[in-house]
């Protein structure tokens, strides 16, 4: 009979986004026995929030915060009642329907926080639940932790320019099915791609049809490349039970070490988050709730300028990455690129073991958001300069191992 611990051994962390200290030398033909190139290390396995000016008066809210005490410390566990109804009123606004303040908004520890509620509020042991393939690497093991089924909807993102490729009738099967539980990223989380305007009231229309719910991880899509036209699912008519949204602070705002989301939408789902989140967290941190008072409230032209300088290093990155035979899909949103590697003459952990200790690069293997072993994860929000000289590494260290 399986152990209860065995759930743990499908959370696999080794090679997931910051471990980067897991990932040990081993020999690997000592290591290929080849030169170490030069060059600093550059992570891409997360952004790097010091490479850009985090979002104007953070850090005055939180040192409001601690002085003033217990008062912003001690919040109910669903976060700060004037914080939500701020946050609610902004939403509302960027999201095109109405939001709870009340009854349908808590603050989290993050958005990892949040999509661990939310799946822990919605999936009992036996249930299905529908993920999209590629998607964010935690998706497919909180489900099997809580012990759901994960069942994949596979999305060509290569196979198209114009949308994000998911196979809807594909979906409409899995649903049929069962599946009373949808959880997906828009902007897709590992290629950056956006759903378009059809597939999401496609989603909308099925998730409806056959009684499902929807998660919908929306943690990027305030960072909207070329003009980018974005459509909030919760927006398309399904109904307020039926959907879930998680957003906040994170990369596109350099405020990531305040560990703050925001899930707001179907009030019976936030009840059940807050009973839970009493039980892991108490509460997102008291004094770091304050920050989301700034959120949305940045000088005008900030955003603008923050989305400028992240498009140029993807413009150059794509760029190098398509001279050199990996082809990438254009993120159209968001801050990462899924290239995919030639046929290698070593298996992808090695390749991304040389990456690391060969060429000073620290990647995500694309095996963390499925079945994707000629793939790599990089979270292009770096430091202009020190990014294209790693993809320059990069594209020397695939036609070096290339079979």
């Amino acid at each position: 009979m399986p152990s209860a611990f065995d759930r743990f051994a499908a959370l696999a962390t080794d090679s997931a986004p910051g471990q980067e200290v897991r990932q040990s030398t081993g020999d690997v033909g000592a290591l290929m026995r080849g030169e170490p190139m030069a060059g600093p290390l550059v992570d891409f396995s997360h952004g790097d929030v010091d490479a850009f000016t985090p979002a104007p008066g953070a850090l005055e809210a939180f040192s409001q915060a601690v002085e003033a005490g217990g008062r912003q410390a001690y919040t109910e566990y669903r976060g700060a009642a004037d914080i939500r109804a701020a946050l609610a009123e902004r939403l509302a606004v960027f999201t095109g329907a109405p939001v709870s303040p009340d009854a349908g908004t808590i603050v989290t520890p993050g958005t990892q926080g949040a999509l661990f509620l939310a799946l822990g509020a919605l999936v009992a042991p036996g249930d299905k639940v529908a993920i999209v393939q590629p998607d964010y690497f935690a998706n497919r093991k909180i489900v099997q932790f809580l012990g759901g089924v994960p069942v994949p909807v596979p999305m060509d993102y290569l196979g198209t320019s114009t949308e994000a490729g998911l196979e809807l009738d594909r979906l409409r099967d899995v649903f049929a099915a069962g599946a009373k539980v949808f959880l997906f990223s828009n902007p897709n989380n590992p290629t950056g791609v956006v759903y378009s305007a059809r597939e999401i009231r496609a989603i909308a229309d099925l998730a409806g049809q056959f009684d499902v719910t929807v998660v919908a991880d929306q943690l990027y899509s305030r960072l909207l490349y070329d003009g980018e036209t974005y459509t909030h699912l919760r927006a398309c008519g399904l109904a307020d039970e039926r959907v879930v949204t998680i957003m906040g602070p994170s990369k596109t705002e350099s405020l990531s070490g305040y560990r703050l989301g925001i899930a707001f939408g179907a009030p019976s789902i936030i009840d059940r988050m807050e009973k839970l989140q009493a039980i892991v967290s108490l509460r997102a941190a008291g004094y770091n709730q304050a920050v989301l008072r700034t959120w949305f409230c940045e000088p005008e032209g900030w955003m603008a300028n923050r989305i400028r300088l992240h498009q140029a290093v993807r413009d150059d990155m794509l760029q190098l990455f398509r001279a050199g035979g990996l082809p990438t899909r254009t993120p159209k949103a968001g801050s990462y690129l899924f290239p995919t590697l030639p046929d290698l003459a070593v298996s992808l952990s090695d390749f991304v073991r040389l990456l690391r200790h060969q060429a000073q690069v620290i990647v995500t293997p694309g095996t963390e958001f499925g079945p994707h072993d000629h793939s790599i994860r990089l979270n292009f929000s770096q430091g202009h300069a020190s990014a294209v000289a790693a993809a320059r590494r990069i594209v020397a260290m695939a036609q070096l191992y290339r079979r």
